[in-house]
Formats: structure tokens, C-alpha cells, sequence
């Protein structure tokens, strides 16, 4: 049975590893409650009442069809389409579709920039096979006018970052739910590291930190990962609701 991903694809290492899919998760974290449409997510009232959790979910979801086969990763594309079809009748309008582009946006960019930041430069190569994948996604969620190519993509991210970003009172009521899941310190961890994975329509929204902290202590998650103390790391940073989660997080890629 053909695989969504094939087995060798930069794919599969960049979604099988969990402290990659963490910096997606926070630099999705702060894109979405910048979107123009972010009331969208909070509609069913599941954002705000575990935004950790309902990000996780998101994450996890695009992990799961990563890893699938083409049938099943089709199938499951599709029961992602319909879910957000009832929530469309449940609110009796449609979400409008640079909305569904936004977040596609993210899964391509922040898996580029994550992975990026934690292990090496990535190939034209490489970018162009990430973006080709989760076009595939989207072309299953009838997502109208996708580029084509990732070198047509960028300047259509750069529109989208120009166009579909305001801080507003749900930017506020998200990041203070962020604070409150995850205290004080793990907080200030998340927007440091959000500072150094986000773009800079993104972070001048948010006033980011300019000079985080966490920049000039990365080279001690090479340090960690050699001396085979990466699950140390993650208790210490981690909420302890969220660490089995993380931790299933890693596939071999």
C-alpha cells in the first residue's frame, strides 16, 4: 500500500520529530490569534477553553496524515473537510477561504522555519517537497487558488502575512489563556521562542522579545540530544498534562 509521504521524504523527519512540531505548535500559537478570522475558533468555545490542547489536536491531526497511507491520509483529509463543513452550518456562513490558506501557510512555513532553527538549512529541494505535501492537503480540502510551486508561494505568504493580521481582543483573551495554561515562566519560554521562529509581521504585532534569551542557549539542544538527556529537557519545559502527549509526538522518520 503507497504511503502519503514515502519513507526517505525530509517530510517524515521533519513531523516525526517532536521538538520540531513543539516550534509549529508555538508559532501557530501566535499566528492564530493574530488571524482576521480567528472567531472562527472560537465559535465552538473548544479554543479558548484548552487552547494548548486544541493546537496540540491541530498538530497531531497533520502528524497523523503524514503518516498514513495515501488511501486512509485521503480519507482522513476528508472527514477534516466535513468537520469543517458542519461547523460552517452550524454557524450559517462559510469560512471564507483565505482563512483555510492561512493555516495551510502555517503548516508549510513553520515546518521550514522549525526545523530549520533546531537542525540544518533546508534544500530548495526539500522546501519544495513540504510544500507539494501539504498542497496536496489542501487541494483535499478544496482550497481554491493554491500556488503551484513554492517559489510561487512565497510572495502569496508575504500577502497573506500583509493582509489577514490584526492583534485584537481575541489576541488578547488567547495569549492570556496561554499564560494561565502554561505559568509564568513557561510562558515567557513560549514567546521567546515564538520571537525567534516567527516573521516579522507576526512579531511586531505581538511586541516579541527583540533579544530573546533562548538564541544564544540553542547550542545546548545539541549538547542535550548527544548526551541522550532529551527527555530530561522535556519534563523540566513541559506541563506535566502535556508531556505523554509530547512524547508520542516522535516517530522514526
Amino acid at each position: 500500500m503507497q504511503n502519503f509521504v514515502s519513507d526517505d521524504s525530509i517530510v517524515r523527519k521533519v513531523w516525526g520529530d517532536a521538538d520540531v512540531i513543539l516550534l509549529i505548535f508555538a508559532g501557530g500559537a501566535a499566528e492564530f490569534a493574530l488571524n482576521r478570522e480567528v472567531d472562527w475558533l472560537f465559535f465552538t468555545g473548544k479554543l479558548p477553553a484548552d487552547p494548548i490542547g486544541r493546537l496540540f489536536s491541530t498538530v497531531r491531526y497533520a502528524q497523523d496524515i503524514v503518516f498514513q497511507s495515501a488511501d486512509k491520509a485521503a480519507k482522513a483529509v476528508g472527514r477534516m473537510h466535513a468537520i469543517h463543513g458542519g461547523v460552517e452550518q452550524s454557524r450559517g456562513r462559510q469560512i471564507p477561504a483565505h482563512a483555510y490558506r492561512d493555516v495551510l501557510y502555517m503548516l508549510i512555513d513553520y515546518s521550514v522555519r522549525a526545523y530549520e532553527l533546531l537542525h540544518r538549512e533546508l534544500t530548495m529541494a526539500e522546501k519544495e517537497e513540504i510544500f507539494t505535501t501539504f498542497r496536496q492537503v489542501g487541494t483535499g480540502m478544496h482550497i481554491p487558488d493554491l500556488p503551484t510551486t513554492y517559489a510561487s508561494w512565497l510572495p502569496d505568504r508575504q500577502r497573506h502575512l500583509e493582509q489577514n493580521l490584526v492583534f485584537s481582543e481575541y489576541t488578547k483573551k488567547l495569549f492570556q489563556r496561554y499564560r494561565e495554561e502554561l505559568g509564568d515562566w513557561r510562558y515567557n519560554l513560549l514567546l521567546q521562542a515564538q520571537s525567534l521562529l516567527v516573521p516579522e509581521q507576526v512579531s511586531s504585532r505581538l511586541s516579541l522579545p527583540e533579544k530573546p534569551l533562548l538564541a544564544s542557549t540553542l547550542w545546548l539542544y545539541g549538547v542535550l540530544n548527544t548526551l541522550k538527556l532529551r527527555s530530561l529537557m522535556q519534563r523540566i519545559l513541559l506541563p506535566p498534562k502535556y508531556l505523554m502527549q509530547v512524547r508520542g509526538l516522535d516517530k522514526a522518520a
